[in-house]
């Protein structure tokens, strides 16, 4: 399995999924990053989602989720799908503390963000608002194959990557 998301050019995520972006919820970046997954394996019934920044764990103290994706059903994902309330799938709370894409925004120096994807041999129990340790849970024993992307985030509009 495969995952690429146009978003993603030369290993950089372009300025717009984040806090040099144009859309925001109470000074939270919402558009939401696109991907896309390929070659995906028989028996998959859904996958699960995770975009997380593991740079943040010397500043904030924690793994920082800026996504978790449940029970979805397509391999397309369009950008700002994040915010409409009519998705296919269910939104885990972020470390923002909402139950959508928290886009980045790196405090002190450009960031790594992973873009994990699971396939499921199932849909997951889970609800909105689940979190990090629900999903991962949930999905024990139920992974056939998972894949990632990897980007980096400016903090500064200049800094040189």
């Amino acid at each position: 399995m495969k995952v690429s998301s146009i978003g993603i050019q030369n290993g950089i995520i372009d300025d717009k999924y984040g806090q040099f972006g144009m859309q925001f919820l109470d000074g939270i970046p919402t558009y939401s990053l696109p991907f896309d997954i390929q070659e995906v394996p028989a028996g998959t019934k859904s996958f699960a989602v995770v975009l997380d920044d593991k740079d943040a764990i010397p500043v904030a103290g924690f793994d920082w989720i800026h996504w978790l994706i449940a029970n979805l059903k397509q391999t397309s994902v369009a950008e700002n799908v994040s915010i409409r309330q009519d998705n296919d799938f269910i939104q885990g709370l972020s470390s923002w503390n909402v139950s959508l894409y928290g886009g980045m925004m790196p405090p002190d120096r450009a960031h790594t963000y992973d873009l994990t994807v699971y396939a499921l041999d199932t849909e997951l129990p889970l609800k909105t608002g689940f979190s990090y340790d629900e999903l991962m849970a949930a999905m024990q024993g139920h992974i056939i194959a998972e894949a990632e992307l990897h980007g980096i985030y400016p903090s500064v509009k200049d800094e040189v990557i």
